[in-house]
């Protein structure tokens, strides 16, 4: 397996290249030179760690031997809180949710990260080498790869979160790690704002020549394949012909997960991509016109994003992998901020995507809805996916993920239904522990310059 950039598809790079990089020289996205097939019968029997193994070899081939492979998977997803990894909860005929709050910081982000964080040490312990994990989240992605990646003596951690735009529960799950190696920065600004700064980093030379920068944001190829795994895992527990997925998204990571699922054979009906009031992707997909709005402040802040940098990804697949073509596209929405797209791109995505946008006050209706009648708690962002399971009716099953334990957001949930959430012990233990951050201008001079004194 080999892999291009989306703006220079003649190059060819190996899994273990691409895996230390968060970007390509030109600013593209690593994506395989073409799209592995799975058997689904194949999979029928297995468990989580066996499907994750079948899912994922074919982008690893012979860069990680089948035994070490297996040795990761087994140890990436043995202190997960339920039996089944990601459980499948039916709540009505044909009306499904995934639930994926099981990892040790309870949100999804953990089902790809405790992996990424398990591969890059047993990659290092062969390579003598130290890097530097380089990341921004809008909240569940920085505490993920803080967890994973804690105490690793060849690891030093540098996370950007915006200055009070996350949950208490999210900061404090960051903020709270004491080990030597984990740097948190809450910037004066939004997650774009952090976002842009970390991928001005990864094309910076001076800093590239003083550490090995490695990217930990969904831009990694290795989170999308791992997140494609639970796609699989969720299909092959229904006996079902076809199954569609509702996907709550920001940064077009998980969504494009899915996408690389149906790539993959996966018996995919339909996407539906959900947005709370940052409603780009819903806007760009359902008009062709991509145009960047000030960011809402909502219940639902991992969600709080005007830029989602996967979706390069899936312009790259709908200009039928045009590297020139999404070069021009991209360039210009980032000096303009905005864009109109063509006709054939915007169809293209429109036969694979259905959008909406989901308001606040719908959210919080939404929670209490389906706590009133399924005695079911979603947080936030789950429940913009369950306003749409609740609207649209279907044939064939449809699945719609949960994407974090309601406990991360307890002022949402209390507000939508009058009480707190029950909080897991584990969630309990931090709001007596002192925290660690350091508070800095949106400026990725001073960025660069934080980074460059502790390394």
């Amino acid at each position: 397996m080999q892999y291009l950039s989306t703006r220079n598809n003649k190059l060819k790079e190996s899994f273990l290249n691409i895996l230390f990089q968060g970007l390509s020289k030109e600013g593209g996205l690593f994506m395989p030179f073409s799209w592995p097939s799975i058997s689904i019968k194949d999979l029928r029997g297995k468990n989580y760690q066996e499907i994750a193994h079948d899912v994922i070899s074919p982008f690893v081939q012979d860069d990680i031997s089948d035994d070490d492979l297996r040795l990761i998977l087994d140890k990436t997803y043995q202190n997960f809180d339920h039996k089944n990894i990601a459980p499948l909860v039916n709540i009505e005929k044909n009306k499904y949710i995934l639930e994926l709050f099981y990892g040790p910081t309870f949100a999804f982000k953990d089902y790809a990260l405790q992996f990424l964080g398990n591969l890059f040490s047993h990659i290092l312990q062969n390579m003598n080498k130290k890097i530097t994990v380089l990341g921004a989240t809008s909240g569940d992605t920085g505490s993920a790869a803080i967890d994973a990646f804690k105490g690793k003596d060849d690891i030093q951690v540098f996370i950007l979160h915006p200055y009070q735009k996350v949950s208490e529960v999210q900061r404090r799950q960051m903020t709270t790690i004491s080990e030597q190696n984990i740097h948190n920065i809450a910037l004066k600004g939004t997650f774009d704002d952090c976002q842009q700064i970390v991928k001005q980093l990864f094309l910076d030379n001076e800093l590239q020549s003083k550490t090995s920068l490695t990217a930990i944001n969904s831009i990694n190829w290795a989170r999308l394949i791992a997140q494609t795994v639970y796609y699989f895992w969720a299909y092959v527990q229904l006996n079902q012909e076809k199954v569609s997925f509702i996907v709550p998204s920001g940064n077009f990571g998980n969504i494009f997960s899915a996408r690389v699922a149906k790539f993959m054979g996966l018996p995919i009906d339909r996407l539906h991509i959900v947005t709370n009031e940052n409603d780009i992707l819903h806007r760009t997909i359902s008009e062709g016109k991509m145009k960047i709005e000030a960011v809402k402040k909502t219940h639902s802040p991992s969600m709080d994003i005007q830029i989602s940098s996967n979706f390069e990804r899936q312009l790259f697949e709908s200009t039928n992998r045009d590297s020139d073509q999404v070069q021009i596209i991209m360039q210009s929405f980032s000096e303009k901020g905005e864009q109109i797209l063509s006709d054939q791109i915007t169809k293209n995505m429109q036969l694979i995507y259905n959008t909406y946008s989901v308001s606040n006050i719908l959210t919080l209706e939404t929670i209490n809805y389906f706590n009133t009648q399924y005695n079911y708690l979603a947080d936030p962002h789950t429940a913009t996916g369950l306003y749409v399971l609740n609207q649209i009716s279907n044939n064939n099953p449809v699945i719609s993920l949960a994407c974090a334990h309601p406990a991360k957001f307890g002022n949402a949930i209390f507000e939508a239904i009058k009480k707190q959430p029950s909080m897991p012990d584990k969630l309990k233990n931090i709001f007596d522990q002192n925290e660690k951050m350091t508070i800095l201008d949106n400026d990725v001079n001073l960025i660069r310059s934080y980074i460059l004194e502790l390394i």
